[in-house]
């Protein structure tokens, strides 16, 4: 990578704003050994509880990242709605549908946690992995040549400008993206119905909080209370007419007596307010030379369903696997073409998704909001080399399946533990014959035998074969199929594709199997 003489700081990815979109990158990329910066203009994590649903596979993605077990410790389920009309519940129902895990679905219900505790859990997380946030630093310039981009930040603390160079720029900035901006890339989208809300985190006195609380108004509009789970906060979002909602403390008290049952007294503490205002809108591409966009600054959704975030999220998961690839194994800069082609499609789905409910005026949220069945099957990366399968079954493309198995010795083993870390995963189910690679591979493939004669896993309740068949299946960092295949040529194809600095001199082996403990 070629330095200018000025240059400050020398990275291989710059990432720009510290929300939940560029901390999940910032933490794929320090596990991988990618050197990354990410630098937020302000001075802290974002505050506010904001987006609160976490989708199942989101929380896939954090059992992979190593952040899931303190995000659910600090969760918990959405509550059942209850609807009030003069002081009084006239209907209490489910308004997130409860759905039971299975064997390939072990978490299977929105998890809710507010945006300012997921934050600092992910900052955490990234700290532990040896990462940081340049707080309080803002991207005032860029410019990029076929070597890689030079940008220059500003520090608030004391005004100094610095220039730093990296191999690849992510404008992970939100809605109002400097990047995408910078880069002229135009967003259009489809119009939703105007109008502002008023956002607040409350403390509240005389509110149960086993139930989410909605307020109907008489000529349009609501207010909604919800209690946030792991705090003793409730998150307020007021649909008034209003057209620029005063978030003083005294007027979030007074709005929220005036279209409710409670007095202005029993609003013990304002904690945080925002103004929002619907928009939704796609970028027209999410990469420029070596510049990508992810999160917001790729696509803007309506909040309805829960689906911006996670989809934020998992543009992060996409691109992080791809650009250690590249960085640190010598895949072609080509795969990187493959964010936009397998992302932009998504993004285009659940932007329709989350208008037409946003239109809809539904309160009701299913399980097709929960990601899992996204999929690419028609991604240049997917390569399905098997006939005859029955119009239900697993294809390459499709999200790879939990399953619960077992060591020789009897211990559980789930399929989700054999994902786990930054490696692609090998699974062969029966007696298939393994690729013959190079012997370097299998520092970067984890290979699993599961049934067959020697096996490194088994099957004791058959959920690998029911969910996978019979099969070589190659298991992509982000937890895609992206191959299967009943021989081991197409696998062994596709790992030279994406390791072509691992040659196949010296004697070939077998892929050793991966040790399980």
């Amino acid at each position: 990578m070629t330095v200018n003489r000025n240059v400050d700081v020398d990275v291989e990815v710059l990432v720009a704003g510290a929300g939940p979109t560029g901390l999940a990158l910032g933490i794929d990329l320090a596990r991988r050994g990618v050197r990354a910066l990410v630098v937020e203009r302000q001075d802290r994590l974002s505050p506010g509880a904001r987006g609160t649903g976490l989708q199942p596979r989101t929380q896939e993605v954090y059992d992979d990242l190593g952040v899931l077990p303190a995000v659910r410790a600090a969760g918990g389920p959405y509550p059942p709605m209850a609807t009030w009309q003069d002081g009084r519940k006239t209907d209490v129902f489910e308004m997130v549908e409860r759905v039971a895990p299975t064997p390939h679905t072990p978490y299977a219900d929105t998890l809710m946690i507010p945006q300012w505790r997921h934050l600092e859990l992910l900052h955490g997380r990234l700290a532990e992995l040896g990462g940081a946030v340049a707080f309080g630093t803002e991207l005032t310039a860029i410019g990029q040549d076929a070597a890689g981009v030079t940008a220059e930040l500003n520090s608030a603390a004391d005004g100094t400008t610095r220039t730093v160079r990296a191999a690849y720029l992510v404008g992970a900035d939100g809605g109002r993206s400097v990047v995408r901006r910078h880069l002229g890339v135009p967003m259009s989208g489809p119009d939703l119905p105007p109008g502002a809300a008023l956002l607040a985190d409350l403390r509240i006195d005389g509110l149960d909080r086993d139930h989410w609380h909605r307020f109907p108004q008489p000529h349009g509009g609501f207010v909604m209370l919800l209690p946030l789970a792991g705090t003793d906060h409730f998150q307020c979002m007021a649909a008034v007419s209003a057209d620029t909602p005063d978030t003083s403390p005294e007027a979030v008290r007074a709005t929220v007596a005036a279209h409710t049952h409670l007095t202005a007294g029993q609003i013990r503490e304002v904690l945080w307010t925002s103004v929002f205002r619907p928009r939704a809108g796609m970028a027209e591409r999410f990469r420029d030379g070596r510049i990508f966009l992810a999160g917001d600054a790729a696509h803007i959704h309506s909040p309805a369903g829960g689906q911006g975030l996670n989809t934020s999220v998992q543009d992060a998961y996409n691109l992080g696997w791809k650009l250690g690839q590249v960085l640190r194994h010598g895949a072609p800069d080509a795969l990187l073409d493959t964010y936009g082609t397998e992302r932009l499609p998504v993004a285009a789905g659940i932007l329709e998704t989350s208008t037409r409910l946003h239109r809809s005026g539904s309160w009701r949220r299913g399980r097709e909001l929960h990601q899992l069945t996204l999929h690419y099957r028609e991604s240049p990366l997917t390569a399905e080399h098997r006939d005859g399968l029955a119009p239900d079954a697993l294809r390459a493309g499709d999200r790879a399946p939990d399953a619960p198995c077992a060591t020789p010795s009897g211990a559980p083993f789930r399929l989700f533990d054999a994902f786990r870390g930054p490696h692609f995963t090998l699974l062969a189910i029966g007696d298939t014959e393994l690729p013959r690679p190079a012997d370097e591979w299998p520092a970067h493939v984890h290979t699993y035998r599961i049934g067959g004669h020697t096996p490194d896993l088994t099957d004791p309740e058959s959920h690998a074969q029911q969910a996978y068949g019979p099969g070589l299946f190659l298991i992509r960092p982000d937890g895609y199929v992206t191959v299967a295949a009943t021989e081991p040529g197409p696998v062994a194809a596709e790992l030279g594709r994406h390791f072509p600095s691992v040659t196949a001199g010296g004697r070939p082996a077998r892929m050793p199997r991966a040790e399980v403990r």
